[in-house]
């Protein structure tokens, strides 16, 4: 297939390196990638999406499928292939009365959340409002719900997938049950999705913010909160940060610039009773600044993207923790104050909960025993600075590594994190592998953390 005879077929706009916007097509969230593709497709529907992966498989080329654009490794580009550019497919439509939405490929978080929530209603979402559904939903999707919902996976009720065949499927639990169990955490190895269906629950306004305490704290924070999200009612979904503080009014002036141990918390049950939900974190250590309140859910999902604007230089590490030792909190404490720039974070989030109630068997997502997920998130503006802070994050992960399981959230990897992808899905992987060899045998879609056919 030509290039002229896929302007054809499709509706969205075709972009090749003459093109005038060829620059900002190509361009993702992480400015550490810099690849140049043969063709930029912006799908506008799912046929757009099948004509854009019959293109790379009739050329041999390879493929990329991006959603919201932010995978720290670049998967949602490549150099000399073909992009299908799903972001944007934005429409999410909600049955209020099934309690369920369904969300084009290409939505954001902040998409999602806004239909939803004028119904009183969400699932769990990620961190950051900018992220895109898809990517979170297919690598198990950890966020503030978790605790109380589950992963974003755990409420995926169907989707629609475009096979490398050029087939077009649902899965469900009614037709190919096997290919929503990889969905449900396997990564984009099985197909383009356009469309996902989920459950949703009754969520509107949450009690949360950010509590900043000193770093000389961080120890007491860390073993104090390890006790209380142990049998925390699963309404409440918080976790502790490293985090430099950025000049907000509601932190002192000094504080600004100063790298701080925070709590990010998030309340959904009955507001009233936030307050006393979050009390015994604010007692962990005396209180440098906090921004605690009512609010809608959506606001405390975007309340952190101005930190995480695109453009920024990415190289992250993750782990699974079954607990947060002593040795482990020690390698926190001398690694997280080391965080290099405002941008930088990082999250240990608790999974357990209604995380745990899923078996580890039943989606691809494997780690249902952990009880916490880690990302070394290093983010930075500058290019000079990409040595150190890259050092800052394998350092890290090195300290971390002895006290946490082999395997790793898929979301919050690198590029070079290839090697543990066995490590990933334990003894999930055999049968991941088979269901690839299933329905993408050529390993078409390798452009992630790859399950080989």
């Amino acid at each position: 297939m030509t290039i002229e005879r896929l302007r054809e077929q499709v509706r969205g706009p075709v972009i090749t390196p003459p093109d005038d916007d060829y620059d900002e097509a190509r361009r993702v969230h992480n400015a550490m990638i810099d690849l140049h593709p043969a063709v930029v497709m912006r799908c506008a529907n799912a046929g757009d999406v099948l004509a854009a992966v019959g293109f790379a498989r009739e050329n041999g080329v390879d493929l990329a499928v991006r959603g919201g654009g932010h995978s720290v490794p670049g998967f949602g580009t490549c150099e000399g292939g073909a992009v299908a550019d799903l972001s944007g497919m934005r429409g999410v439509r909600v049955d209020a009365q099934r309690r369920t939405a369904r969300a084009e490929g290409g939505a954001t978080w902040g998409d999602f959340n806004a239909a939803t929530h004028a119904y009183g209603l969400a699932t769990t979402g990620g961190i950051i409002s900018t992220t895109g559904i898809g990517g979170l939903t297919l690598g198990g999707g950890i966020g503030y719900l978790a605790r109380g919902l589950g992963l974003t996976c755990d409420n995926l009720i169907s989707a629609d997938v475009v096979l490398a065949s050029g087939e077009v499927v649902v899965a469900d639990e009614e037709h190919n049950t096997d290919l929503l169990w990889a969905l449900r955490g396997g990564g984009g190895n099985f197909g383009a999705v356009t469309s996902f269906e989920y459950r949703l629950s009754p969520v509107s306004e949450i009690y949360g913010g950010p509590i900043f305490f000193d770093v000389e704290h961080a120890a007491d924070v860390l073993r104090g909160f390890r006790e209380l999200i142990a049998d925390a009612p699963e309404e409440l979904g918080a976790f502790p940060a490293f985090q430099i503080a950025p000049p907000l009014p509601f932190i002192p002036e000094h504080r600004h610039g100063v790298p701080h141990i925070a709590v990010v918390t998030c309340w959904s049950g009955p507001v009233e009773e936030g307050p006393g939900a979050v009390a015994a974190l604010r007692d962990l250590a005396p209180v440098a600044a906090e921004h605690l309140g009512p609010m809608p859910y959506p606001a405390l999902n975007s309340a952190f993207d101005a930190l995480v604007p695109p453009g920024l230089q990415h190289y992250w590490k993750a782990n699974f923790a079954a607990e947060l030792t002593d040795d482990m909190i020690a390698a926190h404490v001398e690694h997280g104050p080391r965080v290099p720039v405002v941008n930088s974070t990082v999250h240990i989030y608790p999974i357990n909960g209604a995380c745990h109630r899923v078996s580890q068997d039943e989606t691809a997502f494997a780690y249902r025993d952990a009880n916490f997920a880690t990302v070394i998130a290093g983010m930075w503006p500058n290019p000079a600075d990409n040595e150190a802070n890259t050092a800052w994050v394998r350092d890290y992960y090195a300290a971390t590594a002895p006290h946490s399981e082999e395997g790793g959230y898929v979301n919050f990897m690198a590029g070079d994190d290839q090697g543990r992808v066995k490590a990933n899905y334990r003894d999930n992987y055999d049968r991941l592998a088979e269901i690839k060899r299933r329905y993408d045998p050529g390993n078409l879609f390798h452009l992630n953390q790859n399950i080989g056919p």
